[in-house]
C-alpha cells in the first residue's frame, strides 16, 4: 500500500488538475448516489472543515515538507482534518505554488505506516478500495482477506464506482481480474457481487418473499445433504439488504441454527469466510468493521495493514458509527485501543481521523 503505482499517481494528479468547481460537482453527485441507501446513513468522523482556505493549507504542506526533517505533525493535523474534495483541492493549490505534485512530494517527504495513511489520504474512497483490490490480486498469489472485506462488504452504489475506477486506473476489468485469480464456488460468490445486481431498498415488505427466501436458504443448506452453494449465492447478492435482514430473521423460524451457525456447518475455507462477512454486514456493517479492527488490535502490536485499510476507507462513510459500536461491544473505545498497540506518527494519524471520543 505503501508503494503508489506510477499509474494511479499519474491518474490522481488529473484529478487534482481539474476547476474547484468541478471537483464540487463531483462530490455532489457522489453524495446523491449513496443517500439513494437511506437505510444506511453516513456517520463520518471525518467532515468538511469550516472556513477551509486551500491556499493556505497548501502553504503549511509546503513548509511542512521543506522544513528539516520534516513537520509530520502539521501534515498529520492538516490532511486529517479535510475530505478527500478538500485534500483534492489543496493538492491543486500546491501544484500551482510550489511547480510540483504534492502527492509526489509527500511520497518523497514521509515513510512506513504515516506514508501509507497518508496517500491513502490522498485517494478518494473508490480510488483506495480499487487500490486494494488491485494490490490484494496482482502478482503471485492472491491475499483473500483483503477481497473477501471490500467485495463482500461494500454497498450496490460502492461496488459500481469501484468498477468504474478499477478501469480507469489499471486499464483492466475487475470482473475478469477476479475471474481470473480466484475458483470454484469462492469465485461464482465473489463474480455475483462484482456483477452488483442487489435489488434496491423498497418501502413496501414482501412477507410472502421473505418468508420464501428463508425456507430456500434452509432448503438448499441444514435441510439436506450437501448444500446447494447457487441458491445461497443468488439470494445473498440479489436481494436488498433491509429484505435480507428480515429473510434471516425468518430463518430462524425453520433452521435450528441461525444463518451464521448454518454457514459454519455447511461450508469451508474462503467460501465461508465471504458468506460470513456478507451476513455480518447485512445484520450490522459497522460492528463487522469494529470486530475486525479488535481482531487486528488484541495482541501485542496491530496488524496495521487492516486497521490503515479500514479507519482511511471508512473514515468519510462510517467510522464515527464504527467507534460507537467498537466501545459498545468492546469494553473501552477505539481511540484507546489504538494508543495501546500503535505508537509514534502512525498513532497520531489514526487517531487524527478517529476524532476525539465521545
Amino acid at each position: 500500500m505503501a508503494e503508489c503505482a506510477l499509474e494511479e499517481c499519474d491518474y490522481i494528479r488529473r484529478i487534482n488538475k481539474r476547476t474547484v468547481k468541478m471537483a464540487m460537482v463531483a462530490e455532489f453527485l457522489g453524495q446523491l448516489t449513496l443517500d439513494a441507501e437511506s437505510y444506511e446513513p453516513k456517520c463520518p468522523t471525518v467532515i468538511p472543515a469550516l472556513d477551509f482556505d486551500p491556499e493556505k493549507d497548501a502553504a503549511r504542506i509546503e513548509t511542512a515538507i521543506k522544513t528539516k526533517g520534516v513537520d509530520e505533525q502539521t501534515i498529520i493535523d492538516v490532511l486529517t482534518q479535510r475530505t478527500y474534495a478538500q485534500r483534492r483541492e489543496i493538492a491543486f493549490a500546491y501544484e500551482k505554488r510550489a511547480k510540483k505534485d504534492m502527492i509526489s512530494a509527500l511520497k518523497g517527504a514521509l515513510s512506513g505506516s504515516l506514508e501509507s495513511v497518508i496517500l491513502g489520504l490522498m485517494k478518494s474512497t473508490s480510488q483506495y478500495d480499487a487500490s486494494a483490490i488491485r494490490g490484494s490480486i496482482k502478482g503471485l498469489g492472491t491475499d483473500e482477506e483483503t477481497l473477501i472485506e471490500i467485495l463482500c462488504s461494500r454497498s450496490n452504489s460502492e461496488l459500481q464506482e469501484i468498477k468504474q475506477v478499477y478501469k480507469e486506473l489499471f486499464k483492466k476489468d475487475l470482473y475478469k481480474d477476479v475471474e481470473g485469480d480466484t475458483s470454484g464456488n469462492f469465485e461464482k460468490l465473489l463474480l455475483a457481487l462484482v456483477q452488483a445486481k442487489r435489488d434496491e431498498p423498497s418501502s413496501v415488505v414482501d412477507y410472502e418473499k421473505i418468508d420464501d427466501d428463508a425456507r430456500k436458504l434452509y432448503d438448499a443448506g441444514v435441510k439436506t445433504k450437501g448444500t446447494d452453494v447457487a441458491t445461497w449465492i443468488a439470494i445473498m447478492t440479489e436481494r436488498s439488504v433491509p429484505h435480507l435482514q428480515r429473510v434471516f430473521q425468518r430463518y430462524k423460524s425453520y433452521s435450528p441454527y441461525d444463518m451464521q451457525e448454518s454457514i459454519m456447518k455447511e461450508v469451508k475455507g474462503d467460501l465461508q469466510k465471504s458468506f460470513l462477512v456478507l451476513v455480518q454486514s447485512f445484520e450490522n456493517k459497522q460492528l463487522y468493521f469494529a470486530n475486525r479492527l479488535h481482531d487486528a488490535m488484541k495482541s501485542k502490536g496491530a496488524k496495521e495493514k487492516v486497521v490503515t485499510r479500514i479507519i482511511v476507507s471508512r473514515c468519510e462513510v462510517d467510522l464515527k458509527k464504527i467507534c460507537s459500536e467498537y466501545k459498545d461491544h468492546h469494553g473501552q473505545s477505539l481511540q484507546k485501543t489504538i494508543m495501546e498497540h500503535t505508537k509514534g506518527d502512525y498513532q497520531k494519524v489514526l487517531l487524527g481521523l478517529c476524532g476525539p471520543e465521545e
